[in-house]
């Protein structure tokens, strides 16, 4: 075989389907139909003579051929990825670009506020979509460019770019003068006193769950919900409690109908970080981004 005879496409369609494991999820990221997607695998499959990918539960699994092939294939993408966008520059303030970012609700909560302040003086022009992704596919969809960063504590994501933005911790939320606020116990007893509450806890945020789990407290959880947001409301009409980040917990307790209790909790501390793929590293646009969104909230 000669290199004359591969379609740049289909490289582009085998690190797809090697990233996703999944054809058709391929084909939607880069905007093919099934049969196409599945023609183009023929194609590759009897040009490179190796099955490349086999059916699996719920996708494909790559051969030993496709694997030693993925990291070439990744990089000479990557490379001409890089060359096509150097001599193309981003004037924020003539921009139109829109940036699709991956973040949860309370995500939105804590970066879009001040985020849309800064673009809207520095590049006025600029969109933001927030589209969230399955964690599992995030890495996939930042090398696709169907998301151009991702926010958050996402410690499962790998093979991605990264800088940590801030450290946080989990805590109690509580409404004011909830009959717990006056305790005044520290430590294990203050651990061993949480089963005076009862829970509500966000599925998402899977960590929240596991610090429950992990304090044998899921006897006194009274109700999951998919969003962090809806969680204020809730806890102030209620005696129920709330395991959330301190970062936001804060931002409620400033208006004195919340407050915070700081439980040692396993697991408590973590980091918030920003993802992007190392194929667009070197596009204008997403360097200015990533410059904006560091100035901004590193606490580094």
């Amino acid at each position: 075989m000669h290199i004359k005879d591969i379609d740049l496409n289909l490289l582009r369609l085998f690190d797809a389907v090697y990233r996703t494991r999944n054809v058709s999820r391929a084909a939607e990221m880069l905007d093919l139909t099934q049969p196409a997607a599945s023609q183009g695998l023929t194609r590759l499959r009897l040009l490179i003579k190796d099955p490349l990918f086999v059916r699996a539960g719920g996708g494909v699994q790559p051969t030993p051929k496709a694997d030693r092939l993925a990291d070439a294939v990744r990089s000479a993408l990557a490379t001409l990825e890089q060359a096509l966008n150097e001599s193309v520059l981003f004037e924020p303030l003539q921009s139109r670009k829109v940036f699709r970012i991956h973040m949860s609700d309370i995500g939105e909560g804590r970066f879009l506020p001040d985020l849309m302040v800064a673009l809207r003086r520095q590049a006025p022009g600029v969109r933001i979509e927030t589209s969230p992704v399955a964690r599992g596919e995030i890495a996939a969809s930042l090398d696709s460019g169907r998301i151009d960063f991702a926010f958050g504590f996402l410690p499962t994501v790998k093979d991605t770019q990264r800088v940590q933005l801030l450290k946080d911790r989990y805590v109690v939320l509580l409404r004011a003068g909830h009959p717990f606020a006056g305790s005044r116990r520290g430590g294990q007893a203050l651990l061993d006193a949480l089963r005076q509450l009862e829970f509500v806890a966000v599925r998402t945020h899977s960590d929240t769950l596991r610090i429950l789990q992990m304090l044998q407290l899921e006897d006194r959880l009274r109700l999951t919900t998919e969003h962090f947001m809806v969680l204020p409301s809730i806890v102030q009409a209620t005696d129920l409690a709330v395991v959330m980040p301190r970062n936001i917990a804060r931002i409620f307790a400033a208006t004195d109908n919340y407050i915070i209790i700081e439980p040692p909790f396993p697991l408590r501390d973590f980091t918030v970080s920003l993802h992007w793929s190392k194929r667009f590293e070197s596009d204008p646009g997403n360097r200015w981004m990533r410059q904006t969104i560091v100035t901004l909230f590193s606490e580094g």
